[in-house]
């Protein structure tokens, strides 16, 4: 079980109706991950954290949760969002392989 620095339990879950990925702390979204998704990857546009959990650990924790989901359903990431851009390139061993890259290629003359 995922909880804050200070202890509280972190309900994670992922909402396809309104495209996000939330972290909810006794009741209160603390966190959320907003994303698009195609037939190949999903795309994280948005992370927002309620000021008063910044610093808990929970948006960290609710990437690694999203990141995880994603892999399991065997799509790559495109990072959009500058908190899980970060967030992968400091975590690049354990999440660097689900960053997408282009099946097509550019030729140059």
């Amino acid at each position: 079980m995922t909880t804050t620095k200070d202890g509280r339990p972190v309900e994670l879950a992922r909402d396809d109706e309104r495209r996000r990925f939330t972290a909810t702390v006794e009741g209160t979204v603390a966190a959320l991950a907003e994303f698009m998704q195609t037939p190949e990857l999903v795309v994280f546009t948005h992370t927002e954290t309620d000021p008063t959990f910044e610093g808990q650990g929970v948006a960290s924790a609710l990437v690694r949760w999203a990141l995880d989901d994603v892999r399991a359903r065997g799509y790559a990431v495109l990072p959009v969002c500058p908190f899980v851009s970060g967030w992968i390139s400091r975590h690049p061993e354990e999440y660097g392989d689900l960053l997408y890259r282009s099946k097509t290629e550019t030729v140059h003359d």
